[in-house]
């Protein structure tokens, strides 16, 4: 009873499977038998492998888990099962043996009851529980669960845990006890990157098919004395393995180096008896209560900030190298009115997480109080650990290029099949001895499937690799060169990839008596020293200083340095002595002041202390949300008793929440005028608290009642400077059909406003801002749908919409054109997650048009590679910073603009921090594809050619000579392949892709029409020597070639008139074909441009010219040709000339009416475009419901209905 198991298990299916003694003999007998080619047949095919050694059986009780991965790849890995002893299956609750044990029943005190257990009771327990059951599989620990009947990752504390309880229950640490038991669940905490042996590297590389087969080829060669071909590849397989070895472990050592910095150090824990030990990193477990040291960490683990503020740079999760002030996670339970109790979330509660990788450089706190955190994620689950894993196990890249060449590959070994077939039949007929024939047909195998196919396939690369070199783009990975070549959809970073790092301050607009003033360019004027709006921008931030040095916030930095002030923080005396985090101080500077410039002595120290009086305390802060779109101060002027409430944030946001009385009228004019061209701007707000608040009122007030009744004060204009070279880069992709996307982790407005700036947007594209939300109180999930350029426009006043707003549909002649639609998505990186999880069929309608992504998490970029990859894109990513890593990775094409962290899991690094890299790393990539193309094509049809000769001397019982073949394979083909690989690539991007893969129109049509025109020529030669009046039929009593020609004992029968001739017509068309297929325009320069490939041909033409109408005998003897008289020459030159007009005109008349015949040929099938995206586009094109209007809602059908179905409803 064999029943079949299963289960989706992290996007894998899992089946169960013991060993079998039975089939384990039989497989070793096989391997024996087949001289150990089924284990490599099995070593290639890991679920034959399973399936030939082990039975089926249920996953509760199997040795070996079988995996298959659920995607279009459908991968296959098998893992074995462990067991391993414990008291409790969940690592997250108290084990069950001891919980009998702990007096009055109190099980939730296990911490601290577990601490006085004696080692010997413990041991006591360890029999009665069952073991647990696991395997590894890419790095993540997976056990058996009871309840669900499945294997399941163990969960952190960042799942379902609610905020009260991190305070109430986990906040006291654990036993030693509990922190034992949880390690045998967790394990060591470490991002372990193992590097490889270079044995087990060679060995990983070396079982490769391609080089099983080269092996294969030597050891017949050599058996048939072709020692110097031979040689010749094993020379060449070895100079492709090192290189390929030396590649493999660089990445893998400098990944290992990249993550083993910082990764292992001392830290500080609270045990449950508030004891505090020192351990190491490697030992953390979830539930640990780790103590940051004020000097600042690199951040071991992913944890939660319980007590105290944490300054923190994320430049390895977010690619912004910003400090971030990291805020403690507030405890519901203490402030019940203020908020609500919310299960813990890293996305949603980010401003109190410390994420593993990131390094805290300081810490505030109050007096007697340590700064804790309580740790959540340990080793591959933590940010950092995920980002690794991404790197380590990346999906594999789909090419058609590939797929195409195994495909042409197994035609020539049908090819191939049908030679041995004819060879065995043909050699029995006539009566040819074993071991000839065994020879003879093995080598018909090797001679139809080129063994220096890869070598030949890889000097393209090898190029145009060395070509990116020169222009400063590094490669380490030079499959992807060839797919590069087919991008059409670029993604890109914004900040230090589009843009310059940082924004800059154009000038300010103040508004008074409900009036826009002029604009003015600087903020630090005399007049305006002790005006509200200079102390907002002076106040409202979230800056610090460390090490003496100011940091913050790009945005924030800017704009405090355009007033000139200073800011001074307590120390760490001032903040003990008064028992609470003394306030940041804010204060101008004295150059600011015109007295001080013409004043006395005694003046100038009456000034200072006029001066000093002045000072700005900032009491509170309610840091800038995104969700929010604003942020707020509670701060207090030196000696004034009243507090001010300060607030900057989304014009739009800030208008909303002012006196209506205090906002101009033409507000929405002001903003649409600089928004429209290009710049930030941000809006200030003022309001004077009730004298009744005191500062610890302030500590714990709702900022919702602060932020509201404010009075408006004015705009910030911000300038986020585009790089140089940006407009004119994209302009060459767009024109090139290429589609450009925004990913960033940046603000949406900002984003939305660089695109247009730059000319991704077009001015007179509408741009749809997909708002969504997720499920809710019982209310399903729903995205609200705004066009950006009429959120102004859109207030109560004017509720109809103008129907210019609306986008409309053209119809391009061609599909490849996808901006052919007027509008553009944009949306943040939670809407998008909750895309992904509740309308999966909207997604690739959205990724079609979708071009401003933002604030994007890591992995969130990867999804949207993946998901615009789903639909058929080639997509490039372009971007600089290691929260890129994941989707750098996963791109086609990956270039990273840094030499850091995103170089390592990058395939492309540019030396240049610009984006102009794209369009030559495209240009080299389609340069390089056209290449193998070529290659390819060629060693096929070389292949073909000597297959014919070979196939045609065969019926003789003759066969070319060894010097024959190696004067072909060494002299020409490896000439010919490594100089036509030259060709450097198109000075310009053009409209046209190159095809994708091998099995195209055009192409097949190409290489068929020149096996026919060579096999017509071959078998026409062949057979008109037989024809003329001086031939001799040979036979095996000759022992000499005719005409008095003495020679020696001609062994292998290859001194004849047919072999003569067939080398020579055979040696031209090798000559023919290369120059036929070597294509220039519009992708790689014309042929004539590549100096050694002509010169190589112009010698090789002139040489077989020479022997072929001058033989000389010392050349003839070498290469067993026979004199032939010399009208037959001419006549072979004649056949020569014709085959090469023939075969050139051929391809000329492919090249222009192949793709117009054969379309016209299955022009039914033509008509629906093969790739998804255009499919689609077509579809949305007639689709009335698309794009949604404005201030509609797309609404999620109830959960039960799969495929995320949606239904559209218009809100009023």
């Amino acid at each position: 009873f064999n029943e079949k198991y299963k289960k989706i298990c992290n996007k894998l299916e899992i089946y169960g499977y013991d060993l079998c003694r039975w089939k384990l003999v039989l497989v070793t007998v096989g391997v024996i038998c087949s001289g150990g080619f089924l284990l490599l047949l099995l070593y290639w095919m890991p679920q034959w492998r399973v399936k030939a050694t082990c039975k089926r059986t249920t996953l509760k009780d199997c040795e070996v888990v079988l995996l298959r991965t659920t995607d279009e790849f459908k991968i296959w890995f098998c893992a074995k099962v462990r067991l391993m002893p414990s008291l409790g299956a969940n690592p997250l609750q108290n084990p069950n043996p001891i919980i009998h044990k702990v007096s009055n029943g109190h099980a939730v005190h296990f911490c601290e009851s577990a601490a006085e257990e004696n080692k010997n009771d413990l041991k006591k327990y360890l029999p009665v529980s069952k073991p647990i059951r696991y395997f590894t599989h890419h790095s993540v620990k997976y056990f058996w669960n009871d309840s669900v009947q499945s294997f399941d990752v163990v969960r952190g504390l960042d799942e379902s845990t609610f905020c009260s309880s991190i305070h109430n229950e986990h906040s006291t640490g654990l036993t030693k006890g509990m922190h034992d038991y949880r390690k045998a669940f967790y394990g060591v905490n470490e991002i372990a990157v193992k590097v490889p042996s270079i044995f087990k590297l060679l060995i990983k590389e070396v079982l490769n098919p391609f080089y099983i087969f080269q092996l294969f080829s030597v050891i017949l060669w050599i058996t048939d004395e072709y020692h110097y071909y031979a040689l010749a590849i094993v020379i060449m397989s070895v100079i492709s393995i090192v290189s390929s070895l030396y590649t493999i472990r660089k990445q893998y050592v400098m990944l290992h180096d990249m993550v083993a910095a910082h990764s292992i150090v001392r830290v500080s824990v609270c045990r449950g008896n508030q004891e505090i030990e020192e351990i190491l990193s490697t030992d953390l477990v979830p539930g640990d209560i780790m103590l940051i040291p004020s000097n600042g960490t690199i951040m071991p683990c992913d944890a939660v900030l319980l007590s105290g503020t944490c300054i923190v740079n994320e430049s390895m999760l977010t690619g912004e190298s910003v400090p971030v002030t990291k805020i403690n996670l507030p405890n519901p339970s203490e402030y019940p009115k203020a908020m609500g109790d919310e299960i813990y979330s890293p996305e949603v509660h980010k401003r109190h997480t410390l994420f593993c990788g990131t390094n805290v450089i300081q810490t505030r706190f109050y007096t007697g109080e340590l700064v804790k955190a309580l740790v959540l994620r340990t080793g591959f689950s933590t940010a950092k650990g995920q980002l690794v894993r991404s790197i380590l196990y990346p999906k594999p890249t789909d090419f058609k290029l590939y797929r195409d060449a195994y495909l042409f590959l197994l035609s020539l070994v049908v090819v191939a099949g049908i030679g041995f077939l004819y060879t065995v039949v043909n050699s029995i007929l006539n009566e040819v001895p074993a071991h000839t024939i065994i020879i003879e047909s093995l080598d018909i195998i090797t001679i139809t499937v080129p063994p220096a196919l890869p070598a030949a396939m890889t000097a393209g690369i090898v190029y145009a690799q060395r070509r990116l070199k020169k222009i400063g783009i590094f490669c380490i990975s030079p499959q992807r060169i060839n797919i590069c070549g087919q991008l059409n959809l670029v993604c890109f970073d914004k900040t230090g990839t589009l843009t310059e790092d940082g924004l800059d301050l154009w000038g300010i607009q103040r508004v008074e008596n409900a009036r826009f003033l002029l604009p003015e360019e600087r903020a630090c004027s005399e007049s305006l020293l002790k005006s509200e709006f200079v102390a907002c921008m002076a106040t409202c931030h979230s800056l610090t200083k460390i090490e003496g040095v100011l940091s913050g916030d790009p945005l924030d930095l800017k704009m405090f340095e355009a007033i000139g002030w200073i800011l001074e923080e307590a120390t760490e005396e001032e903040t003990a002595l008064h028992n609470r985090i003394m306030p940041t101080v804010v204060r101008p500077s004295k150059q600011l002041f015109p007295e001080s410039k013409q004043a006395t002595n005694q003046e100038m120290e009456l000034f200072e202390l006029s001066v000093s009086i002045y000072e700005i305390g900032i009491v509170r802060q309610f840091p800038f949300s995104s969700v929010l779109q604003r942020m707020c101060v509670i701060a207090r002027v030196l000696g004034e008793k009243r507090m001010d409430a300060y607030m900057k944030g989304a014009p739009e946001v800030i208008a909303s929440l002012c006196k209506q009385e205090t906002v101009p009228v033409d507000f929405e004019c002001v903003l649409e005028e600089y928004t429209k061209q290009g710049f930030r701007v941000i809006a200030l707000a003022h309001r004077k608290l009730e004298s009744k608040l005191t500062w610890h009122k302030v500590q714990t007030i709702n900022r919702d009642a602060i932020e509201s009744n404010m009075d408006f004060m004015g705009l910030i204009i911000m300038q986020n400077k585009l790089k140089q070279e940006t407009p004119a880069v994209l302009e060459d992709l767009h024109k090139a059909n290429i589609r450009t996307v925004m990913v960033t982790g940046d603000n949406m407005l900002t984003a939305i406003s660089v695109a247009r700036d730059c000319g991704m947007i077009l001015p007179q594209d509408k741009v749809i801002i997909a708002e969504a939300l997720p499920p809710k109180d019982g209310q399903a999930a729903r995205i609200n749908w705004h066009y950006a350029d009429t959120l102004a426009k859109c207030t109560s006043s004017s509720p109809a919409i103008n129907s210019e707003d609306i986008p409309v549909k053209l119809v391009h002649e061609s599909l490849e054109d996808l901006q052919m639609t007027k509008y553009h998505f944009a949306m943040n990186g939670k809407s998008f997650a909750v895309i992904l999880e509740h309308f999966q069929d909207l997604v690739p309608k959205l990724v079609l048009h979708g071009t401003v992504f933002a604030r994007m998490a890591p992995d969130q970029k990867t999804q949207l590679v993946e998901a615009l990859q789903n639909v058929d894109y080639y997509v490039g990513m372009c971007g600089d910073g290691a929260n890129d890593c994941g989707a750098l990775k996963r791109a086609h094409g990956g270039i990273s603009l840094s030499e850091l962290e995103a170089s390592v899991a990058s395939p492309f690094t540019s030396r240049t921090p610009s984006i102009s890299c794209v369009p030559k790393l495209i240009r080299e990539g389609r340069a390089a594809l056209i290449t193998s193309f070529c290659v390819f094509k060629f060693m096929a049809l070389y292949s073909i050619i000597q297959y014919i000769s070979v196939t045609l001397l065969y019926s003789i019982l003759s066969n070319l000579g060894d010097f024959q073949f190696l004067f072909i394979d060494l002299a020409i083909i490896l000439v010919v392949v490594f100089t036509m690989s030259l060709n450097p690539a198109w000075k310009e991007l053009v409209a046209r892709r190159p095809p994708s893969g091998l099995i195209s129109g055009p192409l097949l049509c190409s290489v068929l029409s020149q096996i026919i025109i060579c096999l017509a020529f071959q078998t026409f030669g062949f057979f008109w020597v037989k024809q003329q009046s001086w031939y001799e039929p040979w036979t095996t009593e000759s022992d000499s070639a005719p005409h008095g020609n003495e020679t020696l004992h001609d062994e292998h029968y290859i001194k004849n008139y047919e072999n003569t001739t067939l080398f020579f017509i055979s040696s031209f068309q090798y000559l023919i074909v290369a120059i036929v297929f070597s294509k220039g325009k519009p992708f790689r320069q014309p042929c004539y441009k590549n100096f050694l490939f002509v010169i190589s041909v112009i010698v090789l033409y002139v040489f077989i010219f020479f022997i072929m109408l001058h033989p000389v005998e010392s050349i003839d003897t070498f290469l067993e040709l026979v004199c032939v008289p010399y009208e037959w020459r001419l006549r072979i030159l004649i056949i020569v000339i014709l085959n090469a007009i023939v075969s050139v005109l051929t391809e000329e008349a492919v090249d222009r009416c192949g793709v117009c015949f054969l379309s016209s040929l299955f022009g039914c099938r033509e008509k629906t475009p093969k790739a998804k995206y255009m499919h689609l586009a077509q579809e949305l094109l007639v689709d009335p419901e698309w794009p949604p209007r404005p201030r509609t809602t797309t609404e999620a059908k109830v959960p039960s209905q799969e495929n995320g179905s949606y239904q559209i409803i218009t809100v009023t």
